[in-house]
């Protein structure tokens, strides 16, 4: 058959169609890990590179890479004009340099683009633990909030001192009103 092609048997037992003597040729064992391929690119550590790129990227929006940058131009210019002819190694149009130059900007824009693209990484992960903490804040202040709503209602049902004391002082107002209108009954109770 055309499909019993594909599976060979480890021994005598089940055809080649049962399962528990079955493994596959072309593709290797699946219940075994696959083992190491080699690699065409070197590996490197993707977070040192950037961190790395980062510190780059650090210097070079600082005012230090700018002096730096302008006195070694400054530097090469004035050699590749005042020096003896045979020491210049730039003549005039500066090719060089131009070429320095396009090498320097072409490596520090994707290095800072790296930088950035981290940069907004932790960003938005700050933003998401921020948006987090703010729904919690949140959910907190409401319950908090009806719990103050709920107290202020059971506060409203006890009695305070200030109204026992007006209670008080109005049924001492009434009793002595009973006393200025029944003057007879207040001096048998004594």
């Amino acid at each position: 058959m055309a499909g019993e092609d594909r599976f060979r048997t480890s021994g005598p037992g089940p055809s080649p169609t049962g399962s528990s003597a079955m493994t596959r040729t072309a593709r290797g064992r699946l219940d075994q890990p696959k083992g190491v391929r080699p690699r065409l690119l070197p590996e490197y550590d993707p977070e040192a590179f950037g961190r790395f790129s980062e510190r780059i990227a650090r210097f070079l929006g600082t005012g230090r890479f700018i002096v730096w940058m302008t006195l070694i131009i400054i530097v090469w210019v004035l050699w590749n004009i005042f020096a003896p002819v045979n020491l210049r190694f730039d003549e005039y149009p500066f090719i060089f340099l131009t070429l320095m130059l396009s090498l320097q900007a072409s490596y520090a824009a994707p290095l800072i683009l790296l930088a950035q693209n981290r940069q907004d990484d932790r960003d938005r992960v700050t933003h998401e633990q921020d948006r987090k903490q703010n729904e919690r804040s949140i959910a907190d202040t409401e319950y908090l909030t009806r719990e103050i709503a709920s107290l202020r209602m059971g506060l409203g049902e006890v009695a305070t001192r200030d109204w026992i004391r007006s209670e008080l002082q109005d049924m001492v107002k009434d009793m002595d009103d009973r006393r200025a209108l029944f003057p007879a009954e207040s001096d048998e109770d004594r």
